[in-house]
């Protein structure tokens, strides 16, 4: 019986391709941890390669670039810590994306369930961490948050913010430690989501120019969250108005991530009319980057999303044809 090899050609491609993915996965993780301010971004974009490499070399050779590449990411920090489970979550967010677009979910399956793997696995990875140290989970997440706070005290007085202010900051640290760790579950559960979304976004354009495996999401400029979500938004504020100190933390970390759902939405609607107006490519990314530095805008795109939930104000429907699709 004659043995089946695989090409050489083929064989030194997924070898380039991996070399490829580990390199890029590995630039934008240095970017991260060594550019204070532009890491904060770039950091976002550490699942695009893992997406990429993963729908274009398939599970086996696709698991060896985040595998590599958090092999790296322990070398550079050079310990076990939250931090190294911060990007090791993005790795395994980008893995699991990609192997979700292989199955033709919806944009809302892809996205939920690659957040809820990304989040259940950071929540294993802290129990797992606080039996290694023999420290309770919240005081990990309080120690946590307040070195954080520490560096961004830090970063401040490099930047050359006034003494008046670093000085108003830090007597309001404590403070401002408390309030985070009780918003920790929102607050994760809103960058998951919007590291999740625009790593979608970004990859499913990048597959559609480089492979011929792009993903159909359908026309996302027509995308509207579930209705019933406003009850949701009705009950958390709710809560806000009349409940306890309980009561009104647990409204809070649910309007932030159901605003986010709502963001998503009213990006839709913008993208929508983008496209309807036919704004050229250079102007929607000026108007795009605007939105994200000014909090103003995007409290606007927010609240017009919610609103369409009534008003509809593209016009569309379940028979409304399909435009070409730009978010």
């Amino acid at each position: 019986m004659q043995r089946k090899t695989v090409p050489r050609v083929a064989t030194k491609d997924a070898a380039r391709d991996i070399v490829s993915g580990v390199a890029l996965t590995g630039f934008v993780f240095a970017v991260s941890i060594y550019i204070p301010i532009a890491g904060f971004f770039s950091a976002l974009f550490i699942p695009l390669p893992v997406i990429f490499y993963r729908v274009k070399l398939g599970r086996n050779a696709g698991s060896i670039v985040p595998g590599i590449a958090a092999v790296l990411m322990l070398l550079a920090i050079g310990r076990l810590s939250i931090d190294l489970w911060f990007f090791v979550e993005l790795l395994l967010m980008g893995f699991v994306m990609g192997e979700l677009f292989e199955r033709r979910l919806s944009v809302e399956k892809t996205v939920l369930y690659t957040s809820a793997a990304a989040m259940g696995s950071t929540v294993l990875a802290l129990v797992f961490y606080s039996a290694v140290s023999h420290t309770a989970v919240t005081a990990l997440v309080s120690d946590y948050v307040s070195q954080n706070l520490q560096l961004t005290l830090k970063l401040y007085r490099n930047m050359g913010v006034s003494q008046e202010n670093i000085d108003l900051i830090a007597k309001s640290l404590d403070h401002i430690q408390y309030y985070l760790v009780r918003m920790l579950p929102s607050i994760m559960a809103v960058s998951t989501l919007f590291a999740a979304w625009v790593n979608l976004l970004l990859a499913r354009s990048l597959l559609r120019a480089k492979t011929q495996a792009a993903v159909d999401f359908g026309t996302l400029n027509h995308w509207q969250a579930p209705e019933h979500l406003v009850w949701g938004v009705i009950g958390c504020g709710t809560l806000l108005l009349v409940a306890g100190s309980a009561g009104r933390l647990i409204g809070l970390n649910g309007l932030l991530v159901l605003m986010t759902v709502y963001l998503f939405q009213g990006l839709a609607i913008v993208a929508f009319f983008f496209e309807k107006k036919h704004f050229p490519r250079m102007f929607r990314i000026f108007l795009y980057t605007l939105i994200a530095v000014q909090q103003m805008l995007l409290l606007i795109i927010i609240v017009v999303g919610l609103f369409d939930t009534w008003f509809n104000f593209r016009k569309i429907g379940p028979t409304a044809t399909d435009e070409t699709d730009s978010i």
